[in-house]
Order: structure tokens, then C-alpha cells, then sequence
């Protein structure tokens, strides 16, 4: 409550409150801020006692604790302090309570006071911490205590002055029995408590089985049965049920409003995913179906990476054409070897469909039940830097480099705000409370926030509560801007386009040249594949497979996988795109088609991909070596497991890779439409003046944002715009153009087409914002504007940008006002 209900500022609890709640709890007198203190200096001992019946324990701290007060002239010297500290003794005697020595401990070791001084003193003049003694210029901030924690020997020296016996008992006595009466308390739980939805288990066994039924037929092909098998009786007997039923109703609800929703991480290795419908990814080994009468074909022994790059077939039993799928990823990437690790299933929802995904969680489990993840900000390094250097300038130290850079260290890490995970809602079972696994807070303390989070980090308890990761991304955004632009079912987009396999080797699909885009490939504004980085990778090695587009996906998200690993293989010809290692998964599928045991083939795969294959025993990492070199895998292989530091899950660069796909068929196939979903929903900068001008002024505003940026001179925003250029300018040579902005067809925030054109919405106009467009839009849909300055009260619009599009020739006649003058009238 303290922290939600009666926060103010800081976290504040009413005593009337306190005193409803009062059993169970047993409350201390605080430090030299507490009431009890304060009526001993301000009123005396008997004035004191009559407060001090409230609390149940009296706290003293040590001299050196109190001494800031002697600095503020509140205490007039130790002497006083020792006398004050006394009387605290004698209120708690009268009143027959303990009284406890406490170290109000801010810090481990007493050289980390500085730390504590430059961050405090960081805070500035505003933080009642910093309340300056003395007047003019010699006004300087309150000295702080030395509030390092003391050992048991140095708390006695501390309270010497009251004699050996009394000491020992306030320091170690009275300490140790008070707690002693405290229950024990399990601040973070060891097992997982995964929420209640009805029938769960029941339920995913029924949607698996049903969807496998209608694939694949019944009875099951054993390979689908034994796989669905192996996944429920992990997924069942493990309690993991309601976390895939909860992220099934959220995919579904998403996608009744319209919109596909990505996986992200592993979770697309699992097969009851797919079935259920929380992933797109099929994980089973290549295969055809026929969705005629359920024919199936699978290829087991390594052949294909992919089941979309099998060459096209039709059914031996009906003649119909088969469908292709398989990805070859197997369960235990996911859930571990024995398949008991909590699943973690993160999800792409379209960032327009987010907020409503968010309110699904609600929904389905209680308001009461979800939260947000909460997250805690420290001081990064180089705001403590700025810390340091600020301290030194204002009090007028002069520190070496090195010290600098030590001070800095020492004050980053340390906690300064609270703020809330993108897109993860932690979820506790509705037979527990929230309190039973953490605090709640407002995020970053805003009491107005629509959410409320952890007041612990989501790491602490993430093996405690469910946390559904429903997080926002702009490919299922694009994906539903151009199903509603062009009418095509995203799902019925085929994997093995040839058109648009051949953005990946040259310009010619776009009817371009190199020259003319300034790339080798089509690979502008493709997702995944469209950085610069990527689009090297991409030049260098010609990928012509969906399986290698997974490979260059995982060999893009790795560390040091590529570089200095995969790259010099392919360029010194010791291997190929499909034969480096790419994703995680791909070293246990090729350990095991090798002839490793699964185990052993997973145990590699688990130590290589987090960069522990150097960091094992030698002699664990020569039993692996042997055994691969038994089974005649390649010493190149065996070395590029060594240099890995990260690598990327098969069944995430799947689903993106698909995702990828589906955006390039717009652009090869209905270009216009690919323009209109990319400049409305992934541009981030537009420069509408030159975006219009032509190809001339186009490329030349692209020279000069690259000559800012060979001279590091470009700014953030320059950067961004030479991105939206490169695509503007291909737009252009591909035979479309972009009109002007136009006061009455313009939306607020997306590009319309007409015919060959793009006309740009208000949110292009630079300085024109969301909210203000949206206004403008409103407006003109009363009526039309009759003058400038109606433009600007109707609109919402500020004179600098009426002047802009005035400028901009938007405006056309439209006259300063709309008083007509009797001139006017008679002529």
C-alpha cells in the first residue's frame, strides 16, 4: 500500500493504517528522523516515553551515525550525542522495551564512501539529503554519516562510552532475542507456481491431437505420434500445461482481430505448439503432406534443412499437389533434454494489437493476477562518469584518468529507478497472492500508470510465476497493413516464390540494376536481412535456400560465429553456407545424423552455444572431441565450435525468416503496396520535400548524409533518413513516385496510394506529431478550412507549420483570415 494506495512522492503509510494491520508486526523508532528522537532532543525524556509506547523496539545507532547533526547545529557536540543516546536508553527502560544498536548501513566497506558522497551529491540541491548548512557562500551540503556496516567489534567501540556490559547488550544481546521471535520468512520460493486455468491438460491434449488429425490423419504416421507422445508427457507431467494453454488463447485472440502474431526464442521447437497454434514453426523433420487425404512423406536422414526447399511433388495417392514443411529441430532445445524446464514463450504481437494482448492477460487470468514485469534501472557507466566528473567540478577535486574511471566503476551499478519489461506480464495463480512472491509498485512511480509491477526484478522470481512475454513488433503490424491493402491471405504466401529467392542474388526481379539502388541485391526494407551488416553476409554468400536464409539469420544474431569463424570457412572454401554451423540447433541434428548419441550430441550443442566450450575440463572436452572424431566429423567443425561465443535459436530465426518471406512477396509482386505498408509503418525520418523531388534530388541528399557520415558528423536522425532514402530511391526506379502532402486526402499517419503515388501522411511533415495529425484529420472532416487562420484553431496546427505547408505549396490560395471586407463584397 505503501508503495500504490498512499504513495506521495515517496512510499508513505498512514499510521491509521498501520495501526488496522498492527498484529503480527513489531515496529522499531527509527533513526535520528524519528519521532521518538526528535522528542527526546526537542522535549525531553518524559515527553519521549509517552511517543515512544507506540513501538515495540527503540533503536540507537552509533555517534558517528548521528554526527551530520553537530555539522546542521542541531547537536550541539559528541558530548550531546552521547547524552541523547543515553536518554533513548532510559525511555526504552521506563517503558520496559528493548533497545537495540542498529548500523544503518548504506554500504559494505568504509573506502566505499565516496561512492555514496558522489552519488547523493548527484541528486542536487532538491534532495533533502543535500540541505545546505551555513548561509551565502558559504552555504555547502550536510555532511554524511559513515554508514559503512560495521562488524560486531566495531559496534562495541562505537558504544564503549556506555561501558562493556551495557554495550554487549544493546549490540549482541537484545539484537539476537528480537530476532529470535520472528517466524521464519521465504522472501524468493524454489518451485514454480503456474496459475489455474480449467481442464488445461485436457484441453492441449485435445487441440494437439485434433490438428495433428486433420494434418496428418489418423492413425498418426509413428513419427508425428511419438513426437506428440514424447512433448505431452513432458509438457503434462510437468505442470507446463496452463502456460502453453495461456499463450494458445492469447495467439487466438489476436488473430480473431485480425493480425498474425511471431514467435520468438525456442518455443517453435515444440511440435504441440505448432498443433495448438501458438507458433507457426513446424519443428518435425522435412516432409510433404497432402491436405487432400492426409498422404505424408518424411525425410529423416539429413538431406534437406528445411522441408520448403523439397522440390515441388504431387500426391502418389490423389494427385494433389503436397504441402511442404519441417524444419528439423528437435524438442529439447526447447525444454530441456529431460523436458523439464519451464518453458519460456515469448510472442511478436502487431505493436497496433499489443495493448489489447496485454488487457487478453487480464482478462483470462484477473486483473487482480497480472502485473507487469518489473525492472530495476541502475546508473550506467557513463552516467556515472558524469557523476564523477560533476562531483569534481563542484567541489573542487582534480582526480588522475585512472581515478576517474575507478570512482565511475564504483558508483555504477547502483539502483536509480524502477521501470517495467517491454512486453512481459508476470501471472500469479489464483490460489496464491501476489504478496506471496513480491511487492507491487507503480513503474518508475507513476501513480497514473494503467499497470502496476514487481517491485522486484522479474529475474528474481522468473522460476517462481509465469511470465507471458507479449511483447510488440512491427512485421505482424506490416503483415496486416498488407493483407488489408491487397485482399491476400498471408498464410497462403508460399516459402519457395521464385521471385522472391531471387532478391537474394541480384536486382533483377525489381527490374533494376545494381547501380541504379546501389546494392547488389533486392535486400532494401526486408526484414532480418535488410541492415548493412546482413546485406554483406548476404552478398558474399548467395543464399538460394530457405535453409540458408536460417543459417544466415542464426549466423547474423551469433557472436562470433560468424566473424572470424563462418566467414573465413566459406571464403577459404573449407565449407558452405548449409555446412557451417548457424543456429544452436543445427550441432545436435548434425551430431546425431553424424552418429552421436542424443545425449552427448545435446550436451555439446548446450556448451557451445552458451561459450562454454573452452571454459569446460579438458578432459570433458576431449571425450567430446573423440567422440565427434569417431564419428568422422570434420576438424574445421570441431574448431568452430571452440570460437562461439552465442549462438541463435533454429526455431526463432524460422519464424522471422517466414515472416521475412512474406513482406518479400509484396515487394517482388505488389510493390506499391509493400512501399505504402513499409514508408507508414518501419520508416522512422522522412525528408517529404526531397522524398518528391526526383531521383536527382534523391541521391544527391543520400551524398550528403554519406559524407556526414564518413566524417562521423551525421546525426541520429540524418541516419535514419538516409535508410528511408535508400528505399524512397529504389520506389523511384522502379517507376513510382511520391505526391505531395494534401490538406484534404492526407491521413493522419499512414501514406495513401493513388495509382502509381504515394501521398504522404501529416506525421511526415517534420515537426508535425501524431496527436496534432490525428486533430487535423478530425477537423477537416467538419468541414472544409476557409482560411489560415482557422487552419490553425480548428487544426490544432502552430503558425510554423502553417507557414511549412504554405511554403510547401499545400495551402493553394487559402487567404490569412475569412472576414470578408465590404471591398470584398461589392467587387
Amino acid at each position: 500500500m505503501s508503495n500504490t494506495k498512499y504513495f506521495e512522492g515517496v512510499p508513505r503509510i498512514p499510521r491509521t493504517v498501520l495501526d488496522a494491520h498492527r498484529e503480527g508486526l513489531i515496529l522499531g523508532s527509527a533513526c535520528s528522523e524519528g519521532e521518538v528522537f526528535d522528542a527526546v532532543v526537542s522535549q525531553g525524556v518524559d515527553a519521549a516515553v509517552e511517543v515512544a509506547k507506540y513501538y515495540d523496539f527503540i533503536e540507537i545507532m552509533p555517534p558517528a551515525i548521528y554526527a551530520p547533526l553537530i555539522a546542521k547545529e542541531q547537536v550541539k557536540d559528541m558530548e550531546e550525542l552521547q547524552t541523547i543516546i543515553k536518554s533513548l536508553i532510559e525511555v526504552g527502560d521506563r517503558l520496559g522495551k528493548p533497545v537495540l544498536a542498529t548500523g544503518n548501513v548504506h554500504y559494505i566497506e568504509p573506502e566505499e564512501e565516496i561512492y555514496r558522497e558522489i552519488i547523493v551529491r548527484s541528486l542536487g540541491q532538491g534532495a533533502m539529503i543535500n540541505r545546505t548548512i551555513g548561509h551565502g557562500e558559504h552555504a555547502q551540503p550536510a555532511p554524511l554519516p559513515k554508514a559503512h556496516f560495521r562488524t560486531t567489534n566495531e559496534m562495541l567501540d562505537e558504544f564503549a562510552f556506555l561501558g562493556e556490559e551495557l554495550a554487549r547488550k544493546l549490540v549482541i544481546e537484545n539484537p539476537n532475542a528480537l530476532a529470535e521471535i520472528f517466524e521464519p520468512v521465504e522472501v524468493v520460493k524454489g518451485d514454480l507456481y503456474t496459475p489455474f486455468i480449467d481442464k488445461a491438460e485436457e484441453t492441449v491434449a485435445e487441440l494437439t491431437y485434433k490438428k495433428a488429425f486433420e494434418i496428418y490423419g489418423n492413425p498418426l504416421p509413428d513419427i508425428v505420434d511419438l513426437r506428440i507422445e514424447k512433448e505431452l508427457t513432458s509438457i503434462l507431467g510437468n505442470g507446463f500445461a496452463v502456460i502453453y494453454l495461456a499463450s494458445q488463447m492469447l495467439v487466438q485472440r489476436s488473430n480473431e482481430r485480425g493480425y498474425l502474431v511471431g514467435s520468438r526464442g525456442s518455443v517453435g521447437s515444440s511440435f504441440v505448439a505448432t498443433m495448438i497454434g501458438i507458433t507457426e514453426v513446424n519443428p518435425l523433420s522435412p516432409h510433404y503432406v497432402c491436405g487432400q487425404c492426409q498422404y505424408s512423406e518424411f525425410i529423416t536422414d539429413g538431406s534437406y534443412g528445411s522441408g520448403f526447399d523439397m522440390p515441388n511433388k504431387d500426391c502418389p495417392n490423389c494427385g494433389h499437389k503436397l504441402s511442404k514443411n519441417g524444419q528439423d529441430i528437435p524438442f529439447e532445445t526447447f525444454l530441456g533434454f529431460d523436458g523439464d524446464k519451464v518453458p519460456d514463450i515469448d510472442l511478436n504481437f502487431s505493436g497496433e494489437d499489443q495493448p489489447s494482448a496485454h488487457l487478453d492477460v487480464r482478462d483470462i487470468f484477473g486483473e487482480e493476477y497480472a502485473f507487469r514485469a518489473g525492472t530495476v534501472g541502475t546508473v550506467a557507466a557513463k552516467t556515472a562518469y558524469g557523476f564523477v566528473k560533476g562531483y569534481e567540478r563542484d567541489y573542487g577535486k582534480f582526480y588522475r584518468d585512472a581515478e576517474v574511471e575507478r570512482l565511475a566503476q564504483g558508483a555504477a551499478g547502483v539502483k536509480r529507478t524502477t521501470g517495467q519489461h517491454p512486453g512481459g506480464i508476470v501471472v500469479i495463480p489464483n490460489y496464491m497472492d501476489v504478496y506471496d512472491f513480491t511487492p507491487v509498485q507503480y513503474p518508475a512511480d507513476d501513480v497514473t500508470a494503467e499497470w502496476q509491477t514487481t517491485h522486484f526484478n522479474f529475474h528474481d522470481i522468473d522460476e517462481n510465476v509465469l511470465k507471458l512475454d507479449v511483447l510488440g513488433h512491427d512485421d505482424p503490424t506490416m503483415i496486416r497493413k498488407l493483407q488489408d491493402l491487397s485482399g491476400i491471405d498471408p498464410n497462403e504466401i508460399p516459402m519457395d516464390d521464385e521471385g522472391v529467392m531471387a532478391l537474394f542474388s541480384g536486382t533483377d526481379v525489381l527490374g533494376v540494376t545494381p547501380e541504379q539502388i546501389g546494392t547488389p541485391t533486392g535486400m532494401l526494407g526486408i526484414p532480418e536481412f535488410g541492415t548493412n551488416f546482413v546485406r554483406g553476409m548476404v552478398d558474399e554468400t548467395h543464399p538460394t535456400t530457405f535453409a540458408e536464409l536460417l543459417q544466415l539469420s542464426g549466423l547474423s544474431h551469433g557472436t562470433d560465429v560468424w566473424l572470424g569463424n563462418a566467414q573465413d570457412l566459406i571464403k577459404q572454401g573449407i565449407a558452405d553456407l548449409s555446412t557451417v554451423i548457424g543456429c544452436r540447433d543445427d550441432i545436435m541434428v548434425y551430431l546425431m545424423h553424424a552418429g552421436l548419441e542424443p545425449k552427448m550430441a545435446f550436451t555439446i550443442m548446450e556448451r557451445v552455444r552458451k561459450g562454454l566450450w573452452l571454459k569446460i575440463s579438458e578432459e570433458e572436452r576431449n571425450g567430446y572431441i573423440e567422440a565427434m572424431k569417431a564419428n568422422k566429423v570434420p576438424e574445421w567443425y570441431i574448431e568452430s565450435c571452440g570460437k562461439i561465443k552465442y549462438m541463435f535459436p533454429k526455431a526463432h530465426a524460422a519464424a522471422y525468416v517466414m515472416m521475412a518471406l512474406r513482406v518479400a512477396y509484396f515487394k517482388v509482386h505488389h510493390p506499391i503496396y509493400y512501399y505504402c505498408a513499409y514508408f507508414s509503418i518501419r520508416a522512422k525520418a522522412f525528408d517529404i520535400k526531397t522524398m518528391g523531388a526526383g531521383l536527382d534530388a534523391i541521391k544527391r541528399r543520400m551524398e550528403e548524409i554519406s559524407e556526414k557520415r564518413k566524417n562521423n558528423e551525421a546525426s541520429n536522425v540524418e541516419i535514419d533518413l538516409y535508410t528511408t532514402l535508400e528505399i524512397v530511391n529504389e520506389m523511384w526506379e522502379r517507376g513510382f513516385k511520391f505526391g505531395k502532402l494534401d490538406l484534404y486526402r492526407s491521413q493522419a499517419t499512414e501514406f495513401l496510394i493513388d495509382g502509381d503515388t504515394l501521398i504522404p501522411p501529416f506525421v511526415a511533415m517534420d515537426g508535425l506529431g501524431e496527436n496534432v495529425a490525428k486533430q487535423l484529420v478530425r477537423a477537416r472532416e467538419e468541414g472544409e478550412f476557409l482560411s489560415k487562420t482557422e487552419l490553425r484553431k480548428r487544426g490544432g496546427l502552430s503558425s510554423t507549420l502553417v507557414e511549412k505547408m504554405d511554403e510547401m505549396g499545400i495551402l493553394g490560395n487559402m487567404p490569412e483570415d475569412n472576414q470578408l471586407s465590404l471591398f470584398d463584397e461589392l467587387f
